[in-house]
């Protein structure tokens, strides 16, 4: 492939759907290699949106636009970042000739649970926790019955934990019901309830589908609060047993997914105790737990998966002991500012990454502190530490 320079014709352009922290660092790699970027998003100035070529602020959910920004940009790839899209749409614009990041198909499946879900445990025949979907509190009550207590309800479709919480028995379903469908990122009207798993600890496999086959990352370990990634670390130790197996897993998937010709970077969900494995969600791009890769590895989950979408060698991946853990916001914060960046860098090893998001509503994700050391374990104090120095308040 020939690489070409930005803003000039026959410019290589990479248009992502959706410009958050992940799709950001997308941005960079892409940048590093000539490509010219257009981010959109549902809010002006989205993280990505900031150092993009071009950018455009419009609901993505809604197809007509979609095809709008696409005729006019005319990208040679386009990359999705989020769920809420248009899906439907996408399908017609790569039958029409657009290539879609990794297809289109794993797009439109990974889009709510309901869809991969179906895949992997029904077609696939990976093991899954017991599940059951529902489009009612009734059905929910009734699904809650099937799989038994403790049980998850998450929406089908959201990110980040919104809208998961845990029923202990059935009086708790009603308000586990409207938590779900509140925290939605579109309004499907269904949940999947899932069976608990003993588990002994959940991983993150970033998964790489590229032209010369599938490449693993070493297991990222990440712990999560209501759903929502707090930390991660890599490598996580695990016996070769069950790793093998998880990647025997994620290459079924993923290589469904992708056919003959797909290519990118999965993030590949699983809960293991001992030597079993259960396979539990899928995301066709980079994902959150996966940060720790920008210090751990010497290729970003990012880099991976831009070397990937331009047919680019991957070569062995390499990984020391790293960590990284979230910083969060809570209230209502128009001007976002960073107190203690200073105090949470003075350990070596040590890094802060701020995402540049405009605003805080309530509770978010807005920066991540990053470490390696010589285990892991220390990676992670210093990576905990690092993120307790950094406070956001409104500038």
């Amino acid at each position: 492939m020939k690489f070409t320079t930005p803003l000039k014709p026959g410019a290589i352009k990479l248009l992502l759907l959706g410009s958050g922290e992940l799709g950001r660092e997308v941005a960079i790699e892409a940048m590093r290699l000539g490509v010219e970027v257009i981010a959109c998003d549902r809010y002006e100035n989205a993280p990505a949106q900031q150092i993009a070529h071009r950018a455009y602020t419009f609901n993505m959910r809604d197809a007509a636009k979609v095809r709008e920004i696409i005729e006019k940009e005319k990208p040679t790839f386009i990359v999705p970042e989020i769920e809420a899209i248009a899906t439907d749409e996408l399908v017609k614009l790569e039958a029409e000739g657009y290539t879609v990041i990794p297809t289109a198909r794993a797009v439109r499946l990974t889009m709510d649970r309901q869809g991969i879900r179906k895949l992997a445990a029904e077609e696939l025949k990976l093991q899954t926790s017991p599940y059951r979907f529902a489009g009612s509190l009734e059905e929910l009550k009734a699904g809650a019955e099937a799989v038994g207590f403790p049980c998850v309800i998450k929406p089908t479709m959201s990110s980040s934990g919104h809208g998961q919480s845990v029923a202990k028995k059935g009086q708790d379903l009603e308000g586990c019901w409207n938590y779900a469908i509140e925290g939605s990122r579109t309004q499907t009207g269904k949940v999947i309830v899932e069976g608990f798993i003993d588990f002994d600890y959940e991983i993150t496999l970033l998964t790489v589908r590229h032209a010369a086959g599938i490449s693993f990352c070493a297991p990222v370990g990440h712990r999560q609060v209501d759903g929502d990634y707090v930390e991660s670390w890599q490598p996580h130790p695990m016996s070769d047993t069950a790793l093998k197996k998880a990647q025997e897993y994620a290459a079924a998937v993923v290589g469904n997914l992708c056919g003959e010709n797909g290519r990118g970077i999965f993030g590949v969900e699983f809960f293991i105790k001992g030597d079993d494995v259960w396979f539990s969600e899928l995301s066709p791009r980079p994902h959150d737990t996966g940060m720790v890769t920008m210090v751990s590895q010497t290729m970003s989950e990012m880099e991976l998966h831009v070397r990937a979408i331009f047919g680019l060698p991957i070569p062995e991946i390499p990984c020391r002991p790293g960590a990284s853990a979230a910083i969060l916001a809570e209230g209502d914060m128009q001007n976002p500012t960073y107190e203690g960046v200073d105090e949470a860098l003075k350990e070596p090893g040590t890094w802060i990454r701020i995402f540049g998001k405009p605003e805080v509503i309530k509770h978010r994700r807005m920066a991540v502190a990053l470490s390696i050391a010589d285990s892991v374990e220390e990676a992670r104090k210093k990576a905990m530490a690092a993120a307790k120095q950094v406070r956001v308040v409104n500038g």
